[in-house]
Order: structure tokens, then sequence, then C-alpha cells
């Protein structure tokens, strides 16, 4: 039986790339030497690094004044890198979820901290808007995009101060306009590569304006000013990131993944207000185009673990939700297929055929 992978992350990848990374594991570039193995100071992998970050400029359209570097740890140990290298007095936080709240708490340790909106009151289940943005803040932070309550950014916020936002979820999933942004970060396991990297792309006016003395790996002078090779980079997540990116550009581009996760995320949500069974839990018009979430409707929540099993029979993989909300949630990130999304809407159909 086919299955399909709606993980939240680590998430699905292309099979090109999944044949490609299996390959380098064996015998990478022909070196002999698998991937695993290689020394990260090889003229080989140096080529790898380097084809990565320009892929990154070239798909996201990236000005020349800003940095691009990889370094590992994860956007968890972006919530605290963040605040250290740039809140001097005050930052502004909006409050969209869990990875906001985790990432006051480590800015709280470094500066004020002014929670300026939070959808907190209707269990995150909306983004804020119509907030005041004063012009006193080293910087305004975001979460792009919601994982645990499928609630999503649809524009570029237009602010008066820094704007850094961690993009975890949604990176390359839709065209943004980077010059808006002062720092945009993620971890790459949703739709960029395995678990064990993270990306930061910083404004170079961001660089240096906190003067605060940090270990050196906190610092992210360290990493820009080694180009990601201060200590031993992630070779592996790397060098799967470098061919996501590979896979992106043959498809045809951002335009054409940003489409396609358009029509996944239509078809997915239409049947999710057809259908008698279910209904989304994300207001509408912050619904995120990467994870889609939704609950039995109202009269029919007993049925839910047996749709659970009834999903799992017909190889939907990884649609339960998080354990905070509960109900189902499909993560529909670049790699996954409309086919897959298909296959979903068809399994949602006869459920409730079953049950008419």
């Amino acid at each position: 039986m086919k299955k399909y992978n709606f993980n939240a992350g680590p998430s699905v990848l292309p099979d090109v790339v999944l044949e490609a990374a299996a390959k380098a594991i064996i015998d990478f570039d022909g070196t002999g030497l698998s991937l695993l193995s290689i020394s990260h100071r090889t003229p080989e992998f140096e080529a790898v690094l380097s084809e990565a970050q320009s892929l990154f400029r070239e798909l996201l359209n990236i000005p020349d004044n800003y940095k691009i570097y990889f370094v590992g740890g994860g956007a968890s140990t972006q919530f605290f890198h963040i605040p250290a290298n740039f809140l001097g007095k005050k930052a502004g936080y909006i409050h969209t979820g869990v990875w906001t709240k985790k990432a006051i708490k480590e800015a709280k340790l470094f500066g004020e901290v002014d929670v300026l909106a939070s959808s907190e009151d209707k269990n995150f289940t909306y983004i804020p808007k119509g907030f005041e943005i004063p012009a006193d803040l080293d910087y305004l932070y975001i979460c792009a995009n919601n994982t645990i309550y499928g609630t999503e950014y649809k524009e570029d916020i237009d602010s008066p101060v820094p704007v850094i936002a961690d993009m975890s979820s949604n990176i390359l999933s839709r065209p943004i306009d980077v010059s808006k942004y002062a720092v945009i970060y993620g971890g790459a396991q949703k739709n960029l590569a395995p678990a064990g990297v993270s990306f930061v792309i910083v404004r170079d006016d961001m660089l240096g304006k906190v003067a605060r003395e940090l270990p050196s790996m906190v610092n992210v002078n360290t990493h820009v000013d080694n180009n990601s090779m201060f200590n031993t980079p992630p070779v592996f997540p790397i060098y799967v990131l470098r061919e996501t990116l590979k896979w992106m550009k043959a498809e045809g581009g951002l335009e054409v993944i940003y489409r396609r996760n358009q029509e996944k995320a239509a078809k997915l949500y239409a049947e999710i207000d057809r259908n008698s069974l279910f209904r989304g839990t994300a207001a509408t018009e912050d619904r995120s185009s990467m994870n889609i979430c939704f609950v039995m409707s109202e009269g029919n929540e007993a049925l839910a673990a047996e749709f659970m099993e009834f999903a799992k029979s017909r190889g939907m993989v990884g649609i339960k939700g998080h354990r905070l909300v509960g109900g189902f949630r499909a993560s529909c990130y670049n790699a996954c297929s409309v086919e897959a999304v298909d296959a979903l809407v068809a399994c949602m159909q006869e459920f409730e055929q079953m049950h008419k």
C-alpha cells in the first residue's frame, strides 16, 4: 500500500533528493568516501556549501546586502541567538502560539520584551492585526507560520523597525520581499532538509548593532565571518538542503512551488468545508498553506478515533493533530504531492459516505 506522508516535521522530502542523498552516503561525488565520513574542509563539500547559499539567494531573490549561513542547533537555539545579538533595550513580539511563547521566554533574558499583540484569547486560531509598532523597538519578532495551530502570515509586514521572522515551516513556500526583513531564520526539517541544521539570513546593517560580549558560537558574526565553518557544520543536512534547492529550481522555481502549494491547500480546505463530518480550526483568512488543521464537526466528535484508524488504513501518515490541540493536521510542505492531497480528500469523502 502506498503511504502518503503528512508529518509536521521531520517531513516529506522529494524522492529525487532522497535518492541523491542515499547515493552520497555510499560514495560522495565520486570520492570513494561516504558523505557521512568526509572532511568538511574538502573542496567537494565547500562546493556544496557554496551552491546551497547561491541557490538560496537565487530562489528567494535575496539582495546582496544580506548574508546567509547555516548552523546547527535548530530554531530553538535561535530563540536565544536572536535576542543575544539584536536586543539592546526593548523588542516587540507578536504572540501566536507555542513557538513565540518559547522565543519570548528566551528574549526576556536579554532585555525588555513588549508583547504587542496576541491571539491567545482564541487559542491562537488567528493572526493578530491592527496593532501599533512603537518606533523605539530594536526589532519586531514574528513566527511566520504556526505549525500547531495552522495559522500563517499571508503578507510581509510593513514596519518602522527591523522585522525578524521565524520561517521554519514556510520558508520557500511562497515568494516574499526579503528586503522587508532584517533577519529570517528557521530549522530546515520542514521544507528543506532533515533535522540538524538551521538557516539564517541576516541584513548587513544588523551585524554588530548590540555591544554585548557573547560566547563565540552564539555570536552571529562568528558564523558570518567564517562562512558557516567556524566549527564542523552539519554536513549531511546541508547536502540534502542543497539537493532540495536544486529540485526546487528544476521544478520551475518559487512561483511554481507556490502555485502548487495553493492548489493543495485549496483542495483540502474545500473538502473540510464541504464535508459534514469535519470543520477547520483556524480563522479562514489566516489558514496556513503548510499545516492544515481540522477536527470532527459538532456532534461527530466520537468518530475521531475511528477516522484516524481509517485514514491509516488508506495510507495516510502523520495526520494526528498536535497533542496541545488534538484533532488532525495535514502538513502539506513543498514536497507533499498533489496526489497525496487528492488521496486524503478521497479518504475523507469515503469516510463520510460510511456514516450517512
